[in-house]
C-alpha cells in the first residue's frame, strides 16, 4: 500500500459510463475489507484510503487512484473485486463493464500509434482507424516505410485491383524475402531469450541467430533441396526451431507448420497435404522433467526424410544426457549435427510477394483442415498488427506460449524480429510457477496467454507474489475470454492493459482488436485493426449492432488462395451485398457492438470451435468419436460458459441400448479417443445421451438448436 499521495492532485471530471454524483455512492466496512482475506491493520488503513477516495473523486478517476496507490499484486484478488465493483456501482451497463485501466497522456505520447498520428497530423484514434480504411494503400505503404522492410528490387505498385478484392496484387513488381527484414537490429542485440525445462535463462544474440539461420538454408542446399521445396517442422517453440523456420524461407523453401501436440494420424494428414518432403523434429519434448517422445511418432506418421535434433536435459543437471544414443535413426534421417552446414553465410533467395513461405492448418466444417499458404506479404501483417495494435518497440521482450503449428508461432517471430524486439521462450510447461519466474526474471514487456491459462492461473494462484512489473501490456487471443480471468491477469501486474485480439490463420493477425490509446475493458475489443475494416449483419443481411461480422477487403494479410479447397466458397459465395462496398468476406464470428462503440466476441455462427486457443472443426472431432464402440452418432458443439469465457466442448451421443446407462465409462472412452487421435489438449465438458439428433428438412443436423437447449439446460 502506498500512502495518500496525489488524490487531491486528481482531475473530477466525469467520464462516459458514469452515473450519479460522488455523494451517491456507498462507503466500504471494514468487516467488508477483512471478508476479503485482507489483516486487520491492514485492513484499516486502506479502508481509510478508499472511502475518502469514493468520496471525493468521479469513478473513473477515484479507479486510477486505487490502483495507482492502494491495490497491489499481492492483495487478494477478492479485495481487486470488491473495490472495482464498489468504484463502478453507477456505471451504465448499456456499455459492457467499465474499464480498469486508462492511458495517460504520456502512456499514449511513448506509443507507436501517437508517433504514426502525428505523422498524419491525425488528432484521435478514431479519425487515424477511418483513414487507414479509407486509404489502405497509402496505410500499407508507410507502414512498409516504418518497418524498413527490404526489397532486392522495389514495387511500383503498392496494390493492383484489376482481379478484383478477392485477388489482390501486391507489392507490384518486386522482388524480395521476407527474413532479410527480420534482422535490421544491431547484430549483438538480444534476439531470444530461452530457457529450458528447470534451466536458466540463455541469451541468442541477432548476429548468432543470423548465423544458425545460414547455417540451416546451407545446409538445405548441401542437402539437394530447391526452392519452393515444402519441408515440415514438427517440433516445441525452441531457440533452434527458430532458427530452421527462418533458415528454410530465406533458402526459398516453404515451411510446412505441425504442431507437436498433434497425434500420429493428424500429423500424417498435414504431412500429405503440404506434400512435405522433409521434416525436422526432436527425438523427445521434455516437460516436468517427462520425455514425452516425437520422433517416435513422426516415423508413425511416415514421414518424409527426418532431421533429428538431440535433446538435451536442463543446465542445472551440469551433465548432457544423450537421448539419441539408444534411439535407432530410420534409414535415410540424419541427426542434426550431421545436417547442419559449417558455412555461416547466405545470400537470401529473394521472391515475388505472392509466393508462399509457410503453409499453416485451420479447420474448417469438414473433417479435412483447410491449407493455408502464408505468403512474403503476410510477415508484414503480422509486424504491423505487433507495431501499432501491441506497440511493440526495438528492444521490448515478448513472451507467447504457443507453437509453430499455429499462427502465432510464425506470427512472434515477425512481430518480434521486424521490429528489432526479443522472442523470450520457455520450454517447460506455463501452467507452472515455474513460467512466471521466467516471465520475471526474463522482464517480459509484452505477455501473451489464451484465457483458458488464466483461468488455470486463477484456480492455482500459482502467479501469486511474482514480480510483473516490466509487463507494459498483455494480449489475449485463441478463444473467448471471460472478464473476471482477465480482470484478474491485470491485477498480477498493477493493472496493465490486455490488448484482446481476434482474427486467423487466414488473415495473418487480426481483424478486430484494441490499442494502448483507449482504455481498457476486459474481455472487450476497442477497434477494428488498423488497415482494414468490417461490418455486423444480422441473418437477414442487416446492418446491426449484434449479428455475423464481415471483413471489407482487400488488407496484406488476407489469404487469397486454399491449397485444398475453393477459396471463393470458403470466404465470399453467398456473403451479403452492401451498397458502395466492396465484397464481404466471411469469416464466422458472432460480434456485439455496445453503446460506446467497444466489442464483445459472442463465440462461432459455424460449426469451427476454438478449444484451449486451438481450432477445430465438429466434424473433425465427430469422425473420431463416431468409430469408437456403442456409438451410433455424435455431434460436438462448442458451449460458452454462462458468465462468459473460453468455449467448452459438449457431445450428443446417440448410443447402443447396452452404453445409455454407463454414461461415466463412456465419457472416459471418448475423451481417450479424443487424445490418442486428436490432441489431449481438448476436453469434453459434458457428454449428453439422448434417443435422436434435431434435423432439418434435409436432415442436417441442427447444431443451433442443441447448442440453445445446453444453454438452457446449464442457466437453470
Amino acid at each position: 500500500m502506498r500512502g495518500m499521495r496525489g488524490m487531491r492532485g486528481q482531475g473530477r471530471q466525469g467520464r462516459q459510463g458514469d452515473k450519479g454524483t460522488r455523494e451517491m455512492r456507498a462507503q466500504l466496512s471494514l468487516e467488508q475489507i477483512i471478508a476479503c482475506g485482507v489483516e486487520g491493520n491492514t485492513a484499516i488503513a486502506i479502508l481509510r484510503q478508499v472511502n475518502e477516495s469514493l468520496a471525493l473523486l468521479q469513478p473513473a478517476d477515484c479507479w486510477q487512484y486505487i490502483v495507482q496507490y492502494i491495490l497491489e499484486p499481492n492483495h487478494p484478488f477478492a479485495l481487486h473485486e470488491l473495490l472495482y465493483k464498489t468504484t463502478f456501482s453507477k456505471w451504465d451497463s448499456s456499455q459492457g463493464l467499465p474499464p480498469a485501466w486508462f492511458p495517460s497522456k504520456e502512456q499514449i505520447q511513448e506509443t507507436n500509434i501517437a508517433a504514426l498520428m502525428k505523422t498524419l497530423g491525425l488528432n484521435s484514434y478514431p479519425e487515424l482507424h477511418a483513414w487507414s480504411a479509407k486509404n489502405r494503400a497509402e496505410f500499407w505503404e508507410i507502414m512498409i516505410q516504418r518497418l524498413g522492410i527490404h526489397f532486392r528490387e522495389k514495387y511500383s505498385q503498392i496494390i493492383d485491383l484489376s482481379n478484383g478484392v478477392e485477388s489482390p496484387q501486391w507489392l507490384v513488381g518486386a522482388r524480395f524475402n521476407i527474413i532479410e527484414s527480420c534482422f535490421s537490429a544491431p547484430g549483438d542485440a538480444p534476439a531470444i531469450l530461452f530457457q529450458s525445462d528447470r534451466g536458466s535463462i540463455s541469451t541468442v544474440t541477432y548476429g548468432e541467430l543470423q548465423s544458425l539461420t545460414n547455417q540451416v538454408a546451407n545446409g538445405l542446399v548441401e542437402s539437394g533441396f530447391l526452392p519452393g521445396d515444402t519441408i515440415a517442422i514438427v517440433m516445441p517453440m525452441t531457440a533452434e526451431s527458430v532458427a530452421i523456420y527462418l533458415g528454410i524461407i530465406k533458402a526459398g523453401c516453404v515451411v510446412v507448420s505441425i504442431a507437436d501436440s498433434f497425434a500420429a494420424s493428424e500429423i500424417a494428414m498435414r504431412l500429405r497435404l503440404s506434400n512435405a518432403q522433409a521434416i525436422f523434429t526432436q527425438n523427445y519434448i521434455l516437460r516436468g522433467g517427462k520425455q514425452l517422445p516425437l520422433y517416435e511418432k513422426v516415423i508413425a506418421a511416415n514421414s518424409p526424410k527426418a532431421i533429428v535434433i538431440e535433446t538435451k536435459m536442463g543446465n542445472e543437471d551440469r551433465e548432457t544426457v544423450s537421448l539419441l544414443a539408444s534411439l535407432k535413426l530410420r534409414p535415410g534421417d540424419m541427426t542434426w549435427e550431421d545436417f547442419l552446414s559449417s558455412n555461416h553465410q547466405f545470400d537470401a533467395i529473394p521472391a515475388h510477394p505472392a509466393t508462399a513461405i509457410n503453409i499453416l492448418f485451420s479447420s474448417g466444417t469438414t473433417g479435412e483442415p483447410k491449407t493455408i499458404p502464408w505468403t512474403q506479404t503476410t510477415p508484414i501483417k503480422c509486424a504491423v498488427d505487433g507495431h501499432l495494435h501491441h506497440d511493440i518497440h526495438s528492444g521490448d521482450r515478448v513472451a507467447w506460449h504457443t507453437n509453430l503449428g499455429w499462427m502465432m508461432g510464425p506470427w512472434l517471430i515477425y512481430a518480434c524480429l521486424i521490429n528489432g524486439a526479443t522472442i523470450a521462450l520457455y520450454y517447460g510447461v506455463p501452467t507452472e510457477r515455474e513460467y512466471g519466474y521466467f516471465i520475471q526474471n526474463a522482464k517480459v514487456n509484452l505477455l501473451g496467454i489464451v484465457p483458458s491459462l488464466v483461468s488455470q492461473w486463477k484456480t492455482t494462484a500459482c502467479m501469486q507474489g511474482l514480480d510483473w512489473s516490466a509487463i507494459k501490456a498483455f494480449s489475449s487471443t485463441g478463444e473467448c475470454s471471460q472478464p473476471q480471468d482477465m480482470h484478474y491477469l491485470m491485477s498480477l501486474a498493477g493493472y496493465k492493459p490486455i490488448i484482446e485480439y481476434c482474427g486467423g490463420t487466414e488473415i495473418g493477425g487480426s481483424y478486430i482488436t484494441g490499442t494502448l490509446v483507449q482504455p481498457c475493458i476486459p474481455s472487450t475489443f476497442t477497434t477494428p485493426a488498423l488497415g482494414l475494416d468490417f461490418v455486423i449483419l444480422d441473418t437477414e443481411g442487416n446492418s446491426a449492432n449484434k449479428g455475423e461480422a464481415f471483413i471489407i477487403p482487400p488488407s496484406i494479410g488476407l489469404s487469397a488462395k486454399l491449397l485444398n479447397k475453393d477459396h471463393h466458397q470458403v470466404y465470399f459465395a453467398n456473403t451479403p451485398v452492401l451498397p458502395s462496398s466492396n465484397p464481404l468476406r466471411r469469416h464466422g464470428d458472432q460480434i456485439e457492438r455496445l453503446t460506446n462503440g467497444y466489442y464483445i466476441a459472442r463465440g462461432r455462427v459455424d460449426d469451427t470451435m476454438n478449444l484451449g486457443g486451438i481450432k477445430v472443426s465438429s466434424a473433425e472431432i465427430e469422425q473420431v468419436l463416431n468409430g469408437e464402440p456403442g456409438i451410433c452418432e455424435t455431434v460436438a458443439i462448442a458451449v460458452s460458459p454462462p458468465q462468459g469465457g473460453p468455449s467448452r466442448l459438449v457431445i450428443y451421443a446417440v448410443v447402443e441400448p447396452e452404453m445409455q446407462q454407463n454414461k461415466a465409462a463412456l465419457m472416459t472412452s471418448l475423451q481417450a479417443a479424443i487424445k490418442q487421435n486428436l490432441n489431449p489438449l481438448f476436453k469434453i465438458h459434458d457428454l449428453v445421451v439422448v434417443n435422436t439428433l434435431p434435423r432439418t428438412a434435409s436432415n442436417k443436423v441442427m447444431r443451433r438448436v442443441l447448442r440453445e437447449q445446453y444453454c438452457l439446460t446449464e442457466n437453470h
